[in-house]
């Protein structure tokens, strides 16, 4: 059985906690009998990791609403705007009354929650010491899934909301019901701790049995790195300003030991040789990837569930007919960042709706659509007509193209400049994006090499939820949303380098493929081919789509963390709101 047909039942039942610290209804089931055996104490494991799915977090707010905009794309724009909801939040509009806060926040409570029980009681079990060597282990393995889950809920509640409060036991055993906020290094480095203990716990993916979405040793280490270069990293803190801590190179050593010992274990997790397939075959199809790229995704439990399920396919990517929203937009400076040869454009980027005869309509440059998570790939069951909301996608969190490249990053950073192994972690990735076309030069020195790193990672993970957070821990998220903007008015004005680029695109009627005449990198097919249908692929119209709305009231120093919701400082007198809100 799936772990996410296992899921769906226990977040059903635990799903009814609300606000936050309202934990008793968790709490609320007796540990005696949860901790009694090994077969509950998996079920309640289980049930934590519940806390990642649904709308409230990797269904759809946290990761396509939090996220945008960034250079990559933009969030959905178009009226009514402002709309105190997912609007305001990704054009950087977003107060504390903003209705789409308060419930992502309580659900990874909810999660921490639940992992502080298992956190606390497993260890305690009797067959955690003394049972059948086969009790052990599996006991040891949920020890170390529940101190990952952890902290994974406190990495995500500190990249959008920098300093919370934390606790680390059960809610039963807190004296202080108001808990005020703790500073974000010193909850960094308990889950750093954690993760070093929980590592040895959980076993290779190979090793694990049957094949499912469970946290295996390698997203342990995945995540350790990520998080260790994200407290290496800067972030907006108290004093408004982007800061980075003195000893910024301790992280980086974390994420470069953790990145080596997963690259060690090729058997366990390597490239799938095929960038399309990893989306289309594996995830979209509902199937696990064989190569073990995707190191830790959220298994979503399916059932057209807003507790449990995600709304990939629906709220984003192409619609059919009028059936989803095509919510986020490709920005059209992203689209020309791939080179043509590149094999992750036409993955990431999908400039078409499907019309009600199964047959794809090009869309224009600046409306274009994100193509990783689309309906017209979903199969197991085939989804591309159904009018359903909820298409049970898994949400990818770490692969191994990331452990590559944050290798390489940490490694160049380090040294000065890239070891001949973080040359060759960077070249992986970017020859299974080229295939047999010639990948260019890779640069040697240090400022180089780390351009490099920062596009590369935006044309390998477009439309993952990344990239903002790459650009704020680099303290670039300002730098490039300007040069974003300033790329897209010469743009739209046609001004140089986009002066020769086609006002018009033609694709091909009646066609299951998209065809299109001529070339996106060239000037306007002429004449108008026959048999074609014409688009406005690139003018002015890129003014009133998304300029108008696009990153419209960023403002560095503060919108590089969202507000607290106002009705969780309401419960919390203790709590304050920072960063100029």
């Amino acid at each position: 059985m799936k772990i996410r047909y296992i899921i769906i039942l226990i977040t059903i039942c635990l799903a009814a906690c609300k606000n936050y610290l309202e934990v008793a209804p968790v709490s609320s089931f007796d540990p005696a009998i949860t901790f009694s055996n090994v077969v509950n104490a998996r079920m309640a494991v289980l049930g934590t990791y519940g806390a990642l799915t649904g709308d409230q977090v990797y269904g759809i707010r946290v990761n396509m609403y939090y996220a945008y905009d960034s250079d990559e794309m933009m969030g959905q724009g178009g009226t009514p705007y402002p709309d105190n909801e997912r609007r305001d939040i990704a054009h950087y509009n977003v107060t504390p009354n903003n209705s789409q806060l308060a419930q992502p926040f309580s659900q990874l409570y909810n999660g921490i929650e639940r992992a502080n029980l298992c956190i606390y009681y497993i260890p305690k079990m009797e067959q955690y010491t003394n049972g059948t060597e086969t009790e052990k282990k599996e006991l040891q393995r949920l020890h170390g899934e529940s101190l990952t889950l952890r902290a994974q809920f406190y990495y995500e509640l500190i990249r959008n909301w920098g300093d919370v409060p934390a606790h680390f036991q059960p809610a039963i055993f807190e004296t202080d019901l108001y808990p005020a906020k703790t500073n974000r290094d010193t909850i960094y480095d308990h889950i750093l701790n954690d993760l070093a203990v929980a590592a040895p716990l959980v076993p290779w993916r190979t090793a694990a049995g049957t094949r499912d979405e469970r946290i295996t040793q390698g997203a342990v280490r995945a995540m350790r790195a990520k998080i260790a270069l994200t407290r290496g990293g800067y972030s907006l803190r108290l004093s408004k300003q982007m800061e980075r801590p003195a000893n910024y190179k301790t992280f980086y050593e974390i994420a470069r030991t953790e990145c080596n010992e997963i690259m060690q274990h090729r058997t366990d997790h390597s490239l799938n040789t095929s960038f399309q397939a990893l989306f289309k075959d594996n995830l979209c199809a509902h199937r696990l990837d064989p190569a073990g790229e995707i190191i830790f995704e959220v298994a979503m439990a399916g059932a057209n569930s807003a507790t449990g399920d995600s709304k990939m396919g629906y709220y984003n990517g192409p619609r059919f007919g009028t059936v989803g929203n095509g919510a986020l937009t490709i920005l059209p400076t992203y689209f020309y960042a791939f080179d043509s040869v590149d094999s992750r454009r036409d993955v990431t980027c999908a400039p078409y709706d499907l019309t009600t005869t199964l047959n794809k309509a090009g869309r224009p440059l600046q409306t274009m659509v994100d193509g990783k998570f689309r309906r017209d790939w979903i199969t197991n069951p085939v989804s591309v007509t159904s009018v359903a909301q909820y298409f049970g996608l898994n949400w990818p969190l770490i692969r191994f193209s990331d452990v590559l490249l944050m290798y390489a990053e940490a490694d160049n950073e380090l040294n000065n400049g890239p070891s001949a192994t973080a040359i060759s972690a960077f070249e992986e990735v970017r020859k299974r994006a080229y295939g047999t076309n010639p990948i260019g030069t890779t640069p040697t020195a240090y400022a180089d090499f780390f351009n490099a790193i920062v596009k590369e990672r935006l044309l390998e993970f477009g439309g993952e939820g990344i990239r903002k957070y790459d650009l704020i821990r680099w303290n670039l998220l300002a730098t490039k949303i300007a040069d974003t903007k300033t790329a897209l008015t010469a743009m739209s004005a046609r001004t140089a380098p986009y002066n020769t680029l086609p006002q018009t695109m033609y694709f091909r009627n009646n066609s299951a493929d998209l065809v299109w005449a001529g070339s996106f990198y060239k000037a306007t097919v002429t004449p108008a081919p026959t048999g074609y249908t014409a688009v406005a692929w690139f003018g002015t119209a890129i003014n009133t789509t998304i300029i108008r709305y696009y990153a419209i009231e960023f403002k560095t120093g503060k919108s590089e963390l969202l507000p607290i919701a106002q009705s969780v400082l309401d419960a919390n007198p203790n709590l304050k709101q920072d960063y100029g809100y």
